[in-house]
């Protein structure tokens, strides 16, 4: 660990902890950090948890190999939700009551993580998510965090890119998930501070193979100059097949959801200049020197020869987690209420999401410089200002 500029770097993965410890009946601690992890592996959102499982898992091996924290190995428990909130309820309850974690990693989906918030906050478990809802974190429950930046940032960030496009006439499409659902709200209460009026919406259901009739519906309103689609769905390339295939040459902004390659691949040439707001992570390489760059290029390059397939931000959004809940374990030990007060103290803390300032009142420790705008060029993701 060393500090430059004010800001406390993390290298590798020797700092990637987080556990929760289990005690002896006489109080003594015992020689395992336990953590549980709820995670969409399989299902329409494994391109969020796929990643975020791998991340964990990765480095909580590596944790072990070098000893563990404070000297105990980490176990770590997994469950695959599907993305299912049903599921997620009785995971929690089961991670929290019979497995008695200390701390959670997770929910992958934001619909999970409003379905789990309470029961975390009344078993007193803390509660690190994954997912991108506010409501997440506002209103404010003390033992509930997350890593991934708000959907309110990600949709000025899309706003103030229309504002420079001229676009003030606009459609939105939302997945019928707690992401989309949140999404969908954040954009209907934004959109009047940037002067952009929605003309028409849709809601879909999570499992559409074709949204074509949609698609037909929206192109014949004629004042739409651009779509945004807000989900974390297959259906994210599907829409974009849907208008490319009608011959309609509308701008297509999607939600930070999209920020997965294989979701260009599926979506194919269609994906061709789509438009969204993302961590800095998934253009790393064009940053500027610094340690924000070195951090980035450090975890893409250890995922990446382990893995053998391209990084992602959601598996940032894990790696986060683990790293903020190892920094809260050190100066809080096992105890449960001091290492979420620990958390609440974490200031200029290099992660992939951006530079995370916790406070008692603000459990997401991100701003709207987390996001960059990207854009699709030649199948890759590029800042929108390198696409010309």
């Amino acid at each position: 660990m060393r500090k430059k500029e004010g800001l406390t770097v993390f290298w590798g993965s020797y700092l990637l902890a987080v556990g929760a410890v289990v005690l002896f009946a006489t109080g003594a601690v015992a020689a395992t950090y336990k953590i549980g992890a709820i995670l969409a592996e399989t299902g329409p959102a494994s391109f969020l948890g796929g990643p975020e499982s791998r991340s964990l898992r990765m480095l909580v091996d590596d944790i072990n190999q070098r000893g563990g924290i404070n000297g105990n190995q980490v176990e770590l428990i997994v469950k695959d939700s599907g993305g299912s909130p049903e599921k997620a309820i009785s995971f929690a309850r089961q991670l929290i009551e019979e497995e008695k974690v200390f701390a959670i990693i997770g929910p992958s989906t934001s619909g999970e993580t409003l379905k789990i918030k309470k029961i975390c906050q009344q078993g007193k478990t803390i509660l690190i998510s994954c997912a991108s809802a506010e409501l997440i974190v506002n209103p404010l429950a003390s033992y509930v965090f997350k890593t991934a930046p708000s959907d309110s940032y990600a949709a000025q960030q899309i706003f103030m890119t229309m504002q420079d496009m001229g676009i003030t006439k606009i459609a939105v499409l939302a997945g019928n998930t707690g992401f989309g659902k949140a999404g969908k709200k954040q954009l209907e209460k934004i959109a009047p501070e940037y002067s952009v009026e929605i003309v028409a919406q849709e809601v879909y259901d999570k499992k559409t193979t074709d949204l074509s009739a949609v698609v037909a519906k929206l192109k014949a309103n004629e004042s739409i100059q651009a779509v945004i689609n807000w989900s974390i769905v297959p259906a994210q390339s599907i829409v974009a097949k849907n208008i490319r295939q009608a011959g309609w040459d509308v701008p297509l902004f999607q939600s930070h959801g999209f920020a997965n390659i294989k979701y260009v691949e599926a979506a194919g040439a269609a994906a061709e200049g789509i438009i969204f707001p993302a961590s800095k992570l998934m253009v790393a390489e064009s940053l500027p020197a610094g340690d924000q760059k070195d951090f980035l290029l450090k975890y893409k390059e250890m995922y990446e020869n382990k893995f053998n397939e391209d990084i992602s931000t959601f598996g940032g959004h894990s790696y986060d987690a683990m790293s903020i809940l190892a920094k809260a374990i050190e100066q809080g030990g096992d105890d449960r209420e001091k290492v979420r007060a620990s958390i609440e103290t974490i200031k200029d803390m290099i992660g992939t999401a951006g530079i995370f300032n916790f406070s008692a009142t603000d459990h997401n420790g991100l701003g709207l410089d987390a996001f960059a705008m990207l854009t699709v060029k030649d199948g890759k993701f590029v800042l929108m200002n390198e696409k010309k």
